[in-house]
């Protein structure tokens, strides 16, 4: 009965070493495609219009919808004293 037992537990043990080694492999030869792929997308969903709507590219269509500053050269407003999300009741 503990032969059994053991037996049972080498054979699971091969089968995991086995797909650990396999999916190494798989991902080790696929590295740039699986590289390129997430680059792709989160390219794709950080920049929706693509590179041209980044750069406003008016001949690559697209834009973020930034509204354009009134006056660029202004400076900056005063800054203001963080606020704590607490309230004290003081």
């Amino acid at each position: 009965m503990l032969q059994k037992i053991v037996n049972g537990i080498a054979i699971a043990s091969g089968v995991v070493s086995i797909t650990v080694v396999g999916l190494a492999g798989y991902v080790y030869i696929r590295k740039d495609a699986i590289i390129e792929n997430v680059k792709s997308k989160v390219m794709e969903s950080v920049l929706p219009g693509g590179i041209g709507g980044a750069l406003g590219g008016g001949a690559l269509g697209g834009s973020l919808g930034l509204p354009a500053p009134s006056n660029p050269m202004a400076a900056p407003s005063e800054p203001t004293a963080p606020e704590s999300p607490v309230p004290f009741g003081f």
